[in-house]
């Protein structure tokens, strides 16, 4: 009894001692630190409380203490030596011993023994050295030791890519993740880890080595596929996917994932190309409706996004899709066709009329999808404001915002309101319910009623009459209503006007935008350099410079002025969303990307 009580006094009063030596190591006094930690080293181990006594050995720089302090310890303690060893190591590297810190480092991995787990320890003390190379050591010991070459392929991965190995890092990665099939780790740690050109490309050349040799084993597929989406580079994801389809039958299901990908990343051309591979390759399957539907739908979005956009196109894709429907039939597999085929007569044929009975004929063989209904019924809003039929259109919008009260649709309907409002001069009206959907689910929804709020925010109330917002919203109605060449005329008088307004950015870049879409390039590059060179330091100076370099690239044939401008965005905003894209057509026109 008494020795149990003896003994509780002394780790107490060991306690005490620490805590003592925690408290002046925190106020940098060093002298009393190292003597409350020695002390209570002598009776305990602990690493932290070893870490910051050789932390004060080198801030005071007492090296004899320190040297005979370890040489005790290691005597005394020789279960825990490793660990005495390594801190001995530090106080050497920090005396400029170089040579004999390495000795010191050596007896770590002696005095580890063949204890597996306490190598891994001391291979993070290491890392967190900065000594890598004496943390790849151990870690390659310990598999020696052990006969084991499984082990530690995360952990020597990284140790691999602080030493800027990356050939090693990425095999100890793919054999890690074929041995446990765990893609997820595996990719984490190469999305953390990639993040030089070189070392990407690297990975790429090993993927495709490893499926020459393995075809059979599909994880490296996998990869490369994973590998191939996050460059966005979706031909090649197409090529390696279309091979897993075939092999293990996935009968299209994770094709038909793939082009929706591309299609939400806007790359419209290999979305149509994957969803015409699935048409052809699976005609009775499941998806033929939809990816049918879809392949049109890719070329719908190419032909929107083309500049000037051509009515002889659309009329191609309206065929494309009466095609469809008389080959389904009119039925809940064909109503989101007939949608699209409504949308298309409204905008670019400017038929209301055939819009309104394609709707009306969508609408009752969807009658059955309330979510379909109300989605048609935004539809039928936006075809009367384009007719201008404002009354008509908020009735309508008034509708869906009942019928689907606290959902996406809903949010929806209320932001097609008080964009209504807004261009109708109403800005009271159209910020209050702005101000509701900046708290909306979807960070879309949130996003566009937070833009449209700050720019009334940021333009009303500078004169009492608003005249200058007034006819900026009713300029953003004539383009919404395809009026495209009123509407340059307009914004030419309104800049003249409003030259010192704080509306003059916004009018310059929704000048240009329009001159873009009417395929009126050089004027487009005139308002560009006039907003970039008075505006740039303001909102949209990077989307002037990117909207340049675009042009030069894409419409102007001046490779060289395109990647000039492309870099400038890059060094000069930094922290951009356009950053990334820059990057891409920068390396595509020096060359760098080959497919």
């Amino acid at each position: 009894m008494i020795g149990f009580l003896l003994s509780g006094a002394a780790a107490a009063f060991g306690q005490g001692e620490r805590e003592l030596a925690e408290e002046y190591f925190k106020n940098g006094d060093c002298p009393k630190a190292l003597s409350y930690y020695s002390s209570f080293l002598k009776n305990s181990f602990e690493k932290i409380a070893l870490k910051n006594y050789t932390s004060c050995i080198v801030k005071s720089k007492t090296w004899g203490d320190g040297e005979q302090f370890f040489k005790k310890q290691i005597k005394g303690d020789p279960k825990n030596a490793a660990w005495y060893y390594l801190n001995w190591g530090i106080m050497l590297e920090n005396q400029g011993k170089a040579v004999e810190a390495s000795k010191k480092y050596e007896q770590v991995i002696t005095a580890s023994g063949a204890r597996t787990e306490l190598k891994r320890d001391l291979a993070e003390e290491f890392r967190a050295q900065n000594q890598s190379e004496w943390a790849k050591n151990i870690l390659l010991e310990a598999r020696e030791s052990a006969k084991r070459y499984d082990i530690f392929q995360l952990e020597l991965a990284s140790v691999y890519r602080d030493l800027n190995q990356p050939e090693k890092m990425i095999d100890e990665l793919l054999s890690y993740g074929m041995r446990y099939q765990n893609t997820e780790v595996v990719q984490n740690m190469l999305q953390d880890f990639m993040k030089d050109e070189k070392e990407q490309a690297l990975l790429e050349k090993v993927l495709y080595d490893k499926i020459q040799k393995f075809p059979s084993e599909g994880f490296y597929n996998e990869l490369l596929i994973w590998y191939q989406v996050q460059r966005k580079d979706f031909y090649k994801a197409f090529i390696q996917e279309r091979a897993l389809d075939r092999r293990f039958k996935h009968n299209g299901s994770r094709l038909y994932n793939l082009g929706m990908l591309a299609l939400q990343n806007v790359d419209y051309s290999n979305a149509g190309t994957i969803f015409d591979h699935l048409v052809k390759e699976y005609p009775k399957g499941q998806l033929y409706p939809v990816a049918r539907r879809m392949a049109i739908f890719a070329r719908e979005e190419q032909v929107k996004n083309t500049y000037p956009i051509k009515r002889s196109e659309v009329q191609k894709l309206l065929g494309q899709y009466q095609q469809l429907v008389d080959e389904l039939g009119v039925n809940v597999r064909t109503i989101e066709a007939l949608r699209n085929m409504a949308i298309l007569n409204a905008f670019y044929m400017d038929d209301f009329k055939k819009a309104i009975e394609i709707l009306q004929t969508a609408i009752e063989a969807g009658k059955g999808e309330k979510n379909f209904v109300d989605k048609c019924k935004l539809d039928l809003g936006d075809i009367y404001l384009l007719q201008g039929e404002p009354w008509e259109a908020t009735l309508v919008y008034s509708q869906v915002e009942k019928s689907q009260k606290d959902d996406v649709l809903g949010y929806e309907a209320k932001l097609r309101n008080a964009k209504l409002h807004y261009f109708k001069g109403e800005f009271e009206l159209a910020k209050a319910v702005l101000d509701i959907l900046k708290k909306a689910t979807t960070r879309e929804i949130a996003n566009d009623a937070n833009e449209l709020s700050l720019l009334i925010m940021d333009n009303t109330g500078l004169d009492s009459t608003e005249a200058a917002m007034k006819a900026y919203s009713s300029v953003e109605l004539q383009l919404f209503q395809n009026k495209k060449f009123e509407a340059i005329d307009t914004l030419k008088q309104l800049y003249k006007k409003y030259e010192n307004h704080s509306l003059a950015d916004e009018i310059l870049w929704l000048t240009a935008k329009t001159y873009i879409k009417l395929d009126s390039n050089q004027q487009a590059m005139a308002d560009l350099k006039l907003l970039y060179s008075k505006f740039g330091h303001d909102l949209y100076g990077d989307d002037a410079l990117f909207a340049m370099a675009k042009l030069y690239q894409e419409k102007l044939s001046d490779k060289d002025q395109a990647m000039k401008l492309y870099q400038e965005l890059m060094e000069k905003y930094p922290g951009s969303i356009f950053v990334a894209e820059s990057r891409k057509r920068f390396r595509i026109l020096r060359g760098d990307v080959i497919n």
